[in-house]
């Protein structure tokens, strides 16, 4: 018999189909609902971000405009900050300049003195003293180098002022630059609007840009740059009145000076002679001295030279006594004597070693002494030349100097004396220690 066969899956039932219809409506019309919501929110946001970029842009414009403003204003004013920086630097440097022409004029009447000075700065060794004469000279130089130092200090800060002025003036010409670029760049973006052709999404425009900086410090910087080139001309103008004034006060009399560095230079110059004397004197008794040293450190060395021979035997003597056999190598009289000698020998060998050393130093100290006695007579003779050149030279100041002829130089140098001639490494070691000495 036949079968009616079912299809497999699940069976649903009458109430079932009525529930899922029932849903299916309710649901459509939940969706319309909720999209209805959704149109009438959209609709609300797009009027509200419309109203909204509108008054943003118009406020921004504003802004913009404002700050167009501000930023020209400040232009201005660095404008005329430059101008007068500019006559302000003109103006001292024309004052500078006078007061270096100033400062030129006064070297005329200082030649002698510092020519003088100059060649008694050739002096060597004891002789570069502070003598009466050099402070003579010094007051001399100081009644017009007073007025020298004054004007060439009032160069100096008029140089130094200009270069504040320079640096002043190119913080403002920064500072307008930055201004004349700001000008453009926000003028640019004034002009700017949904139809224009350069406009583009950036990359991360909202980012703040490195070392930018708040309204008040931008304001507070021009502020400091106006107010620094004030005061820098303030301090230029003030600089400018007292470098006149001390132009104006330059005038010395020198003839009573004159008088007095004259005096003391004449009575330097017999002192110098009368030490020169003295030191000849001495030279030739510190040659006779060393003379007579060397003859004894002679002796002293031969007779080092026959002890140590001495020696030679005494110690020979001990040693091939050592050699003898057995029972024969006993310590007699002999060898006690031998042994004394020896200690003996050593202590006389020790005490004319000292002895030398003692006659070497004081050779050496000799010698060094009579370096140093020639080397004060050559700076005698040094200083005597030069302080007759200053006596000299000073008759620039009663003759033109056109029909100025210095005298011949007539006073005689030391003569040069030749030393004792040394042996081998000795006379080497003198004139090392001679030459390297310090007075």
């Amino acid at each position: 018999m036949a079968t009616l066969s079912v299809k497999p899956g699940q069976w649903f039932t009458v109430p079932d189909w009525h529930t899922s219809s029932h849903l299916i409506s309710a649901d459509a019309e939940h969706r319309r609902s909720a999209s209805h919501q959704v149109r009438q929110e959209a609709r609300t946001l797009r009027n509200e971000t419309s109203n909204q970029a509108k008054w943003d842009e118009h406020d921004n414009r504003t802004r913009l405009a404002e700050r167009i403003r501000s930023v020209n204003r400040w232009k201005e004013t660095l404008d005329k900050c430059l101008a007068d920086v500019d006559a302000e630097i003109d103006a001292l440097a024309k004052v500078k300049e006078a007061a270096e022409r100033a400062l030129q004029a006064k070297n005329l009447p200082l030649e002698v003195a510092i020519e003088c000075l100059t060649l008694r700065e050739s002096r060597s060794a004891i002789n570069m003293v502070r003598d009466p004469v050099e402070e003579e000279l010094h007051k001399e130089v100081k009644l017009i180098d007073k007025a020298k130092r004054e004007l060439q200090q009032k160069a100096s800060k008029a140089f130094e002022q200009l270069c504040l002025l320079q640096e002043v003036r190119q913080q403002l010409s920064s500072d307008h630059q930055c201004k004349m670029e700001a000008l453009e760049l926000d003028r640019m973006c004034l002009s700017l609007s949904v139809n224009s052709p350069n406009i583009s999404f950036k990359v991360n425009p909202t980012r703040v840009p490195n070392r930018s900086t708040t309204v008040d410090e931008w304001e507070q910087n021009s502020q400091s740059n106006k107010q620094r080139a004030e005061a820098e001309m303030k301090t230029s103008a003030e600089l400018r009145e007292a470098t006149v004034l001390a132009i104006a006060q330059t005038n010395n009399e020198l003839e009573a000076q004159r008088v007095a560095t004259e005096f003391a230079l004449r009575k330097r110059i017999r002192d110098l002679e009368k030490a020169y004397d003295e030191l000849q004197w001495q030279e030739q008794n510190t040659l006779e001295e060393i003379a007579d040293m060397e003859d004894e450190i002679r002796c002293l060395e031969e007779e080092l030279r026959r002890k140590m021979q001495d020696l030679k035997v005494a110690h020979t003597r001990l040693e091939t006594r050592a050699y003898r056999p057995r029972a024969d190598l006993c310590r007699d009289q002999v060898q006690y004597g031998l042994t004394d000698e020896v200690h003996q020998l050593e202590g006389a060998i020790r005490a004319l070693r000292q002895k030398l050393a003692e006659s070497q130093d004081s050779l050496d100290a000799l010698y060094r002494q009579l370096h140093r006695i020639r080397t004060d007579l050559g700076c005698k003779t040094n200083s005597l030349v030069l302080d007759n050149k200053c006596m000299d030279t000073r008759r620039k100041l009663l003759v033109p100097s056109e029909r100025f002829l210095p005298e011949a130089e007539t006073f005689p140098r030391a003569t040069t004396r030749t030393l004792p001639v040394r042996t081998n490494g000795q006379q080497e070691l003198v004139q090392e220690r001679a030459t390297g000495c310090i007075p």
